[in-house]
């Protein structure tokens, strides 16, 4: 998988490309609009990470251009502007998640992997795995075609875990993409515990053959039995 990180700290774009490489992506960079437009048009790549202000230009402007030319990239904003219209032009525009600095790289790396896991759907509204099916367009959970209510956040977990299926998935990670920056607020996770516990409970109530494994001082894992 091949990425192209656009960002014009030099720390934080070294940061980004060493992590990602660890996780085993073909990470390249730019640092500025006109190499990164360069870049987007001459080469292919599975996702962009795309930071707003830039040198020379406007990372939205970007977005504007790779939707006038067709080009089907995958898109995460990450910027320190965390205005709801920015979030709101750069989604219309096609960007696929928007991630405010500062942000801990291990959530980067889990949005990138859930993005490219989105990717695979094919543009189908469900993920179906074993005999569970979670349909994303009406927020519904089946097993076995018997509905199973979940609240928002039960929903929000499922679906994290669904696109991480079979990797490990760490207690920061989720609580960062399903609570946001509010997560960074908490003494402790129990806030996740509480959330796991229940959503495990419906999974078990339910004979789903899928099941939420911990591991020990770290997170979880979505398997199926």
């Amino acid at each position: 998988m091949k990425i192209l990180a656009i960002e014009d700290e030099p720390q934080l774009l070294s940061n980004i490309k060493e992590s990602l490489e660890k996780e085993n992506f073909l990470v390249e960079t730019a640092s500025d609009y006109h190499s990164a437009i360069d870049k987007i048009f001459i080469y292919e790549y599975d996702c962009i990470l795309l930071d707003i202000m830039l040198p020379n230009g406007n990372g939205l402007e970007i977005l504007a251009e790779l939707k006038k030319a067709g080009k089907n990239e995958n898109v995460i904003i990450i910027s320190a502007k965390d205005s709801l219209d920015d979030k709101l032009k750069g989604l219309e525009l096609g960007a696929d998640d928007y991630l405010t600095k500062p942000f801990h790289l291990a959530e980067l790396n889990a949005r990138v992997k859930a993005v490219l896991r989105r990717q695979k759907l094919d543009g189908k509204n469900t993920i179906e795995i074993a005999n569970s099916v979670l349909d994303l367009k009406e927020r519904t959970f089946m097993v076995d075609h018997k509905n199973i209510p979940l609240n928002r956040k039960e929903f929000d977990i499922l679906n994290y875990f669904l696109l991480n299926k079979n990797r490990l998935v760490t207690k920061s990670a989720l609580a960062e993409h399903v609570w946001g920056d509010n997560s960074d607020e908490a003494d402790n996770f129990d806030f996740v515990y509480y959330q796991i516990k229940n959503l495990r409970k419906k999974l078990q109530s339910a004979c789903a053959d899928i099941e939420i494994e911990s591991v020990y001082g770290i997170g979880y894992k979505l398997v199926e039995k």
